[in-house]
């Protein structure tokens, strides 16, 4: 409508003088629903009839004008369906047959002629044509060859493909297509793309390289050798791998513009651009990839490349998840330079979100023109309109009604300015402008869709969404063949440390184990049903462990053996040193005593000298004293003289300083002064005065007329002297003329002007020789004053020299004796010095003796243990390589497998290493290579189970890369996570907390664990990036993108996730991005817990003390491992000589000493443990037993989702059972007991939450399961019971095929194989008939040897094999026998004793059964309990009634009060919410204690497990057996409660009637197990049927004197149980089994019973105890004729119940796998044909009507024709969907949904639900149903060919009905009465079946083929009698059914029979008013009352079942 205007109201069209056409392409595509209608196609008829639609919004008539349709489909078939007439004749149809070759030929030839015709050598033209020749002869071969069968749905080929293949090949320009022999290799390159590329087998590729090469040879004249020789190595024939190297692409020059499509010369120089590639991408990328490009990735990410190439080139990747899809699009997007977009999937990401990512995407490559890669996976479906919209953008660019008005105005606005900047002339119409937008968005985009081909959607999407093929090249990601991954592993080993050969051997092994487990993958899938999938994703976890693991290792053993041997070489040292030590002790000894001796000798010689010293001392201290006062004197002097020179000093040196800074230049400008200033002068005077220059005289200036001296002239010669400046410098200033100072001092110096700094103002040069002049005058000053002063110096000077020369000379004579002194006295020193060393080293050698001794004596102990763990660890170096390989296996691989599974693939890979000689230890085990027992005690203690698999399990996740996701149903890893991680601060999340993600980025932002505990098999999409670890650096920092949030990533952070899914299927797509792992419980992991508890419990003392002990070993063993690192630690850092280092001797010997005690405290912890152990073990056999009932009840779950029972409320219950257990100090005795309580108290438990139908069966299996535990029971012989072997054919003929069935045979052939059966069948004579036709064969004997010999489960295969009926009550003596009689007595209904197990937490579960109500009896209990009215609040859920249900749970829980919700398996969607409710509101502190809640359901799939597990569940469905029905009804309310059964003022009428009630109830509810003999409805009669009628009873015969009986009959049997009744026949068996009951007899007589055996009876008039003994003296087991029956109506229940018993256990067992056989397909195949083949052709009707012409006096005719149209219908229905079946599975149509469900039906032998719908009702199965079909054909056949029959097969109609009423017509007409009073009588003829010689009879008809149930005809007597044993069924003789006035009808004693067409007796009413079952009643003689055959539940069948 969005393109159409608004012309006038209601009136729509395209603009005015314009047509518009509707183009609706795939038109048959829409399914039919219910009723055959297609609803879009009912619309458009709807329009094209009436020319208008109607406005949803407000109904009113949209017309269209000027509109008209065209319409395309493909022909009906394979998911196209047949459209209606009343559509089609509205249209012109156009068939378009496929093209025929000239016309392709003509199509494609002229593209390519035209491509080559530009520029291309003229050869190119005519190889053109021979192309599209051979690309025609590939197509049409890939036609016929490859055919969507169901597996390889994808294989559909069109035009499509024929013309990608030639657009590929006229990608190379001229430029690069220079020779023929290229183009051709580039042809086969290309359809290799487009045909070879979707191929999934290897069979198809080996095919279609045959094509290729068929057609090379044939339209190019080539072989693939010649063409493609240079791709096969050596020489050797081209192969299909070979053409796996032949790529083309336009990725070989990176940045290159245009890019060039040309073939690739060299792999390896691809594979290096390729990987430059992925490096500029991961460097540039967020989330870069670790890709190896091998070759089978690098051919994925060129076919991709070469799509994106092209226009409008769309790509669909299927292959499972973690095959590499993603990553291959991704980078072939990146080397295309192209932007990839990818839509974020949260939780709430809906249809909305989806249309807005759209919206953005077609934007970004419509307007604003980028070239988008759009990656789509399918686990991105969150709704299948995604697809939808997607199969639209690949057909058209668009799709429909995306943008709203103001959008799409918008987008045109863009793409007017689109159009303008790129000069296109288009017209500015918003239409054309659109379609330029489209135009645009169909150039950029790129869809690329990853797809999964698991499961059936993939199948169904292609089926639904043909664009998905159409419109996308194909690229099947096959498994990695093993060039991969040998690449894969070769790459990322070969910088490991290992020989190649070694290397070799790896790789090959973990090609092994990628292949192995892949196949254990399946065995596990076949057996346990569990899902695991094996993807490269798995391998390169394999690899990349093993590489992380094996380096880690190694660094670890070396490290630890370093340290060993670093301690074992300290340890030689030292014990290598004592001798040395001792020997050097030896040699010092004498050389101290030497030493000592020298030392004293001298000692007295230096004495002597130093007397004579000390004399010469003092001479020489006179001489000194004299000498040193001259030497004062003279020095008193010199410092006067100096002090007065300090004056002068600073003023010359200043000075000096000042002619210093003076320069020539300086000079110069003082010189070239014509007119000088007077301060100039006056400094140039002073000089010239100084340097004793004459003035020259000259006039006076002023005019005075005198002569003046003037100093200028001289002065300026004396400045011309170049060493002007140095003759001041060098002036003679001690010998200046007195004369010229006193001209100084008084004419200059005195004067104020001559100052430096006044002269600085006139001239700078003249400042410095003023500062001379003064400081002249200065020195002269002094100098003056010094003089004398220095001549004085001189003297004392003279004198001071002539003393020093004498004092020297005594010096030196004492210098010499001193220095003899001293040499004597450094002698000394040396010997003393070599005495002390001496001494030093005898000391040090004794201390290093003891720190040896010490160091030996303290570590020698060590040196065997560190010799012995330095040879393990050097072994274990050794044998690192293969034990990391098979545990790296483990990690990545093996998580998810049970213990069997996990043991038995270690022990083969341990087998493979050994075989290939890689070395490996001689045992393996996960926890020796990858363990450390410390962590492990660790985490045992945190509550981790002590088995190897658990601990493994810890292991894997420590040493995985990937996060793990734990399988937790008992919640064994939830609670050791929590323990082991709470010191780290753990935080615990669920995927339904609001604000999960909060919490998760503040813990990856601190580093700190986190639990999410309780997913799903989906996880939120938001937890990919986390997942994938995918955290990019930025300065430095690693962060992580969250959703929108950018957060840092700490290395410290960890996730544990944990699922309570019993057996969750994880899709590869999750599977690969976490480390599965199943920590489902073990049975040692639980026996060891229960260990403890049972211990605990009975020694609590002992436990404490283990526990104790357990702690402080794991502490103890911490710090001895503490220690021995600290000793190895000290040994190997000391440096040097470890026996000179005191502190690091010191810390050994203290730590050793702290070793040893701790060791000692061990061993006695060792002991005491031991002891303990020993007591303990005395409770091992507890222990198991109880682990065995565990895994009983666990797996009741695979048969009812409801029986769930958690591990806690397990050991809760055992915890009580050990508390309330009778006790005994007999250690034995006390076993007995604890283990016989905790039997029942279990059996008791779970009884109560077990349906009627299941708890034989858990006893059953409590049995076994006890049994096994004792090595009692075979296997085989166990699994023969369940089973009854596998039937094959059975070579041995039946010896007595009279009475014993084939079946039967068979399994007595198959169990003579079992031990002790052999020879069974040759023994197997006419003796064994006793035991078949035995009443009771359970507990007769057998013939023969066979009775003593047989015990237990064989002699219940005999059985089985013989009377299989019978196999209940054997199972129950087997039960009595083995465990007693209360373990076939389950605990009646007990509401109060439910009660008190529960508490306020945990809720009430009803698990509701058919019939079930127990909301009665609830209201009774809460208002006893003082829970009446308001304080009971009750709910039927159903939608929206979940937020009303929270609200009462809120206000209960704070008031105390009950909440009932009902139906809770009606609110499906509100379950999550109850159970997060159930988990986080109802918690033990906010929680009122009286508060309780209670639910009712039906099993449902979507119960949460874990209120089942933690609530306390009950059934209340009426008890199996008469027995335990009365008793309930007896011992519950109201009868139990004293004040009602002793209400009535008329006891004993009472108590006799209310007794009859109760079994007529009993009864009544028992029918129901006999199927349709019992009610032909099975009603749900219940308790409030019962009360009520007990009230009515009660009030009635208080209220009148007589007894009621025809009231109290009609208000129970018509009303209260008779209102349920919808069938007449039941209703006339209801008040007949009623009046047993309601009549006089049962008050009066006492003698009065209720059946012939006279078992059952009205007990006489007494207390309720008496009623409730005599109720305990009946049977357990009724015998059929309680209830009217007869005895054969045992057989078909107890088969049934046989059946049902045996196929529930099986579901609780592995499955065993069968052996090979015809597959599948090849059955069904067959078994069509066979059907096809028998079909006779359909009835020519006209030719019938010829005839057989409609005429009056023959009705006859007219059913012969009504009855063969509804046959030919059948029959073409069975006909045309076999055909189209077994063409789909030839793949010649594409298989739709109603072929498969034909399939799947003929697979298990039913009939398919197309042919039931349009068939007669038959219950047989598919075998049967055909033969009879045939019959029924037959019989119609006849009656054409020979005339009308003489008997009638009154099974062989269709119509029954119609068929009597022609009778009765043919009747009517004869003798002109109404037919509408007209009726039958029959009488019952002595001719059987056949009737030879029959004629036909004057009026009515004969009618044959019916069958009698529940009794038979007698044959003598001529009336019903009793069946004959086991014979179900009496075929009847010929009938004749007489027509006759009703009125005129005679009454005879006769039973009124009903006739059904099949056993089933129910139908439902069709639209002729007659029921699709029921047919007629025949009434038929009888010698009984008729009640006898109503209670006998007889009746009339057209047809058997078999």
């Amino acid at each position: 409508m969005s393109k159409l205007d608004r012309r006038r109201k209601g009136v729509f069209g395209p603009p005015m003088g314009k047509k518009c056409l509707v183009f609706v392409d795939d038109l048959n595509m829409p399914q039919k629903e219910k009723y055959g209608a297609q609803p879009p196609i009912e619309l458009l008829r709807q329009w094209v009839d009436h020319k208008h639609w109607y406005d949803k919004k407000d109904n009113s008539r949209l017309e269209l004008a000027d509109v008209n349709l065209v319409c395309a489909m493909g022909p009906p078939g394979g998911g196209r369906n047949p459209i209606t007439n009343r559509f089609t004749r509205h249209f012109n149809l156009i068939s378009i047959e496929s093209f025929d070759d000239t016309t392709m030929t003509k199509i494609f030839s002229s593209m390519v002629d035209w491509h080559f015709g530009k520029g291309f050598d003229a050869s190119f033209l005519r190889l053109g044509k021979m192309m599209v020749q051979a690309t025609m002869a590939v197509y049409k071969a890939a036609v016929v060859t490859f055919l969507p069968t169901p597996s390889k749905s994808h294989y559909v080929f069109n035009l499509r493909d024929f013309s990608r293949v030639v657009s590929g090949v006229l990608l190379v320009p001229k430029t690069h297509m220079t020779e023929a022999n290229k183009l051709v290799r580039l042809w086969v390159h290309e359809v290799y793309r487009i045909f070879y590329d979707r191929l999934i087998s290897d069979e198809d590729r080996e095919q279609f390289f045959a094509i290729v090469q068929e057609t090379l040879s044939q339209q190019f004249k080539m072989t693939s050798d010649k063409l493609l020789g240079h791709l096969a190595e050596g020489g050797k024939a081209v192969v299909d791998d070979n053409i796996r190297s032949l790529f083309f692409g336009d990725y070989m020059i990176p940045g290159a513009e245009p890019k060039i499509y040309d073939e690739v010369q060299s792999f390896s120089d691809l594979t290096s651009v390729i990987e430059n590639y992925l490096d500029d991408y991961n460097q540039m990328s967020k989330a870069p990839m670790k890709l190896v490009m091998f070759k089978f990735a690098i051919e994925h990410v060129s076919r991709i490349s070469r799509v994106l190439k092209q226009d409008n080139g769309h790509c669909l990747l299927i292959g499972v998840g973690g095959s590499g899809r993603q990553s291959a699009c991704k980078l072939a997007t990146f080397m295309a330079d192209y932007s990839l977009y990818q839509i974020e999937i949260s939780k709430n990401y809906t249809t909305v979100e989806w249309r807005d990512d759209l919206k953005k995407l077609l934007i970004r490559a419509g307007a604003e023109g980028k070239r988008t890669t759009f990656l789509f996976s399918d686990n991105q479906i969150k709704d299948e309109s995604f697809v939808e919209d997607l199969n639209m953008i690949l057909n058209t660019g668009d799709v429909p009604n995306l943008y709203p008005p103001d959008e799409k105005a918008e987008i045109i606005e863009k793409m007017q300015v689109v159009a303008r900047t790129q000069g296109r002339k288009i017209e500015a119409t918003p239409l054309s402008m659109y379609n330029f937008f489209i135009e645009r968005v169909k150039e950029h985009l790129h869809v690329v869709l990853a797809m999964s081909p698991i499961g059936d959607s993939f199948r169904n999407r292609l089926r639904m969404f043909p664009s998905l093929i159409n419109c996308c090249t194909i690229d099947w990601f096959q498994a990695w063949p093993s060039d991969a991954l040998e690449m894969v592993a070769n790459k990322f080993l070969e910088d490991v440390d290992m020989s190649d050969q070694m290397r070799g051997q790896c790789v090959t092994l973990c090609q092994h184990f990628h292949q192995s487990v892949r196949t254990l993958s399946d065995r596990y899938y076949a057996i346990l049903r569990r899902q695991n999938y094996v993807t490269p994703t798995s391998y390169l976890e394999l690899i990349l462990t093993f590489k992380m693991l094996l380096g880690r290792r190694r660094q670890a053993i070396h490290g630890m053996r370093q340290r060993y041997v670093v301690g074992l070489e300290k340890l030689e040292f030292a014990a290598g040193q004592v001798s040395v030590m001792q020997q050097e002790l030896q040699e010092l000894q004498p050389q101290l005593v030497q030493t000592s001796k020298e030392t004293d000798e001298l000692m007295v010689k230096i004495e002597k000298d130093t007397v004579e010293a000390e004399a010469k001392k003092q001479v020489v201290a006179a001489d000194e004293a004299v000498a040193n006062e001259a030497a004062s004197k003279s020095q008193a002097i010199k410092d006067e003289c100096e002090a007065d020179l300090a004056e002068a000093i600073p003023a010359l040196e200043a000075a000096i300083n000042a002619l210093n800074t003076l320069t020539s230049k300086d000079i110069t400008l003082v010189k070239s002064m014509k007119n000088p200033p007077a301060l100039v002068k006056l400094v140039m005077e002073a000089v010239c005065i100084m340097k004793a220059i004459k003035p020259e005289r000259k006039p006076d200036p002023s005019g005075s007329g005198k002569m003046v001296e003037d100093f200028w002239g001289p002065s300026q010669k004396l400045l011309s002297d170049l060493k002007f400046l140095d003759s001041l410098k060098s002036y003679d200033k001690d010998n200046i003329n007195p004369q010229i100072i006193k001209k100084i001092r008084d004419n200059y110096c005195s004067k104020e002007e001559f100052r430096p700094e006044v002269i600085k103002t006139a001239s700078a040069a003249c400042e410095g020789l003023c500062q001379w002049v003064r400081a002249m005058d200065v020195y002269d000053r002094v100098a003056k004053v010094v003089a004398p002063k220095k001549i004085k110096l001189a003297e004392a000077e003279a004198e001071l020299a002539v003393q020093m020369k004498k004092l020297n000379e005594k010096r030196a004579e004492l210098k010499e004796v001193l220095d003899k002194l001293q040499a004597l006295n450094d002698q000394f020193q040396t010997m003393q010095t070599k005495k002390e060393n001496l001494e030093a080293n005898i000391d040090l050698c004794t201390k290093k003796l003891d720190r040896a001794e010490k160091l030996i004596g303290g570590l020698g102990g060590e040196k065997d243990r560190w010799s012995q763990a330095a040879k393990e660890l050097g072994e274990r170096y050794t044998n690192v390589i293969g034990d990391v390989l098979v545990s790296s296996g483990v990690v990545a691989y093996l998580g998810a497998f049970t213990v069997d599974f996990r043991t038995d693939c270690v022990r083969e890979w341990h087998g493979l290493c050994t075989e290939k000689a890689i070395p490996c230890s001689p045992s393996f085990s996960v926890s020796a290579t990858l363990g450390e027992p410390v962590k492990i005690r660790k985490w045992s203690i945190d509550g981790l189970p002590v088995d190897s698999f658990s601990v493994e399990n810890g292991i894997i996740i420590f040493n995985s890369n990937r996060w793990p996701l734990m399988i937790d149903p008992q919640g064994q890893a939830n609670k050791w996570v929590k323990n082991m991680e709470r010191p780290n601060k753990l935080s615990v999340i669920k995927l339904s907390d609001p604000n999960y993600s909060r919490t998760l980025e503040n813990s990856i932002q601190f580093g700190t664990p986190v639990l999410l505990e309780n997913v799903g098999e989906e996880l939120d999409p938001l937890l990919e990036p986390l997942l994938l670890k995918q955290t990019f650096k930025q300065s430095g920092v690693e962060y992580i993108r969250l959703g929108e949030a950018v957060i840092e990533y700490s290395q410290d952070f960890h996730l544990y996730i944990t699922t309570r899914l019993r057996n969750p299927h994880y899709l590869p797509e999750v599977s690969v991005k976490v480390t599965l792992l199943n920590f489902m419980i073990t049975p040692q992991g639980l026996q060891d817990q229960l260990l403890g508890i049972v211990a605990a419990k009975e020694k609590p003392e002992l436990e404490e003390k283990k526990n104790e002990l357990i702690v402080e070993s794991a502490k103890n063993q911490k710090q001895l491992k503490e220690i021995e690192d600290k000793i190895l630690e000290v040994l190997s850092s000391s440096e040097g000589n470890i026996l000179e280092d005191e502190t690091a001797i010191k810390v050994l010997s203290s730590s050793k000493k702290l070793a040893a005690e701790i060791s000692a405290k061990q061993e006695i912890a060792a002991a005491t443990e031991v002891e303990i152990d020993q007591t303990r073990n005395g409770y091992r056999p507890v222990a198991t037993h109880a682990s065995i009932l565990f895994f009983c009840i666990s797996d009741l779950a695979n048969i009812e989702p409801m029986y769930q029972y958690s591990l806690v409320w397990f050991i809760n219950l055992y915890i009580q059972s050990v508390a309330n257990s009778t006790k005994s100090s007999d250690l034995q005795e006390r076993i007995h007991h604890l283990n016989d309580h905790f039997t029942r108290s279990i059996y008791n438990n779970v009884c109560r939450s077990l349906f009627e139908k299941d708890k034989l069966l858990f006893s059953f299996i409590l049995c076994i399961g006890i049994l096994k535990g004792r090595k009692e029971v075979d296997e085989e012989v166990w699994r023969f019971l369940l089973t009854g072997g596998v039937a094959l054919e059975n070579p041995h003929p039946n010896p007595n095929p009279q009475w014993l069935s084939d079946k039967s045979w068979g399994e007595v052939v198959r169990a003579s194989d079992l031990p002790n059966l052999k020879g069974w069948m040759q023994d197997f004579g006419s003796q064994w008939k006793a035991l078949y036709d035995s009443p009771n064969p359970e507990t007769a004997p057998l013939p023969g040897k066979w009775d003593l010999q047989l015990r237990g489960l064989d002699r219940m295969v005999v059985l089985r094999c013989v009377r299989p009926d019978k196999m209940v009550p054997a199972v129950q003596n087997f039960i009595v026998d083995q465990m007693g009689r209360e373990y076939i007595e389950p605990p009646t209904f007990d509401l109060a004793g439910s009660f008190a197990d529960s508490h306020c937490c945990a809720p009430l579960i009803f698990v509701l059964s058919p019939g079930a109500d127990p909301m009665a009896g609830l209201l009774k209990f809460a208002a006893d309990k003082g829970f009446g009215d308001n304080r009971c609040q009750s709910i039927s859920l159903g939608q929206g009634q979940g937020p009303i249900a929270e609200k009462m749970i809120t206000t209960a829980i704070k008031e105390g009060t009950w909440v009932v919700l009902q139906n809770c398996h009606l609110a499906t969607s509100w379950m999550p919410k109850l159970e997060k409710i159930c988990e986080e509101v109802i918690v033990p502190d906010v929680t009122h204690q009286e508060f309780r809640l209670w639910l009712t359901s039906y099993p449902s799939e979507d119960f949460p497990v874990s209120i089942l597990q933690n609530g306390v569940k009950m059934t209340n469905e009426p008890p199996k057996g008469m027995r335990a029905n009365l008793l309930r009804s007896y011992l519950n309310d109201p009868i139990s409660d004293p004040t009602f059964f002793e209400g009535c003022n008329k006891p004993q009428t009472w108590r006799k009637l209310l007794f009859g009630l109760c079994f007529f109830h009993a009864l009544v509810q028992e029918r129901r197990k006999f199927g349709a003999l019992g009610w032909n409805i099975p009603y749900e009669f219940n308790e409030s049927d019962l009360r009520i009628s007990m009230k009515q009873q009660q009030m009635f015969l208080n209220d009148y004197e007589d007894l009621p009986l025809d009231a109290l009959t009609y208000l129970t049997g018509q009303c209260n149980y008779g209102g349920r009744v919808t069938d007449d026949w039941d209703r006339r068996l209801l008040v007949s089994l009623l009046s047993i009951f309601y009549c006089l007899n049962i008050v009066q007589d006492d003698s009065y019973i209720f059946s012939p055996s006279g078992l059952y009876k009205a007990p006489p008039h007494g207390e309720y105890e008496s009623y409730i003994e005599y109720l305990r003296t009946l049977p357990l087991t009724p015998h059929p004729e309680v209830f009217g029956l007869h005895e054969n109506a045992d057989i078909t229940k107890d088969q049934q119940e046989t059946q049902q018993l045996f196929d529930s256990i099986l579901l609780t067992l592995p499955r065993q796998t069968g052996g090979g056989g015809k597959n599948q397909q090849q059955v069904v195949d067959e078994l069509a044909s066979d059907i096809l083949s028998k079909l006779p052709p359909d009835f020519n009707l006209e030719k019938v009507m010829e005839a057989y012409p409609v005429r009056y006096e023959e009705s006859m005719n007219t059913v012969l024709r009504q009855e063969l149209i509804r046959f030919n219908r059948l029959t073409s229905v069975v006909r045309s969907t076999l055909q189209n079946m077994q063409k789909a599975m030839k793949g010649l149509v594409v298989m739709s949904a109603e072929l498969e469900d034909v399939y799947v039906s003929m697979t298990v032998g039913k009939v398919p639900a197309v042919w039931a719908a349009k068939s007669y009702p038959s219950l047989k199965p598919l075998g049967s149903y055909i033969t009879d079909l045939l019959a029924r054909l037959k019989f119609f056949q006849d009656w054409i060919d020979r005339g009308t029959p003489v008997v009638f097969w009154i099974s062989g109609f269709y119509f029954t009905q119609s068929f009597l009423t022609g009778v009765l017509q043919n009747y009517a007409r004869k003798y002109t009465i109404p037919i509408d009073h007209l009726g039958f009588e029959f009488e019952v003829m002595d001719m059987e079946d056949d009737g030879e010689g029959v004629s036909r009879p004057q009026d009515g008809a004969y009618i044959k083929g019916l069958f009698m149930e529940g009794a038979r005809w007698d044959r003598k007597k001529k009336f019903i009698g009793e069946s004959n044993p086991k014979i179900l069924f009496d075929a009847l003789p010929i009938i004749w059914a007489k027509p006759g006035r009703r009125d005129q009808f005679q009454v005879k004693p006769t039973y009124f029979s009903p006739v059904y067409k099949t056993s089933a007796r129910r139908g439902t009413l069709s639209t002729t008013g007659h029921s699709t079952n029921y047919v007629m009643m025949i009434s038929l003689p009888s010698d009984q009352h008729e009640s006898h055959w109503v209670n006998r539940g007889v009746a009339i069948l057209c047809q058997l079942d078999d």
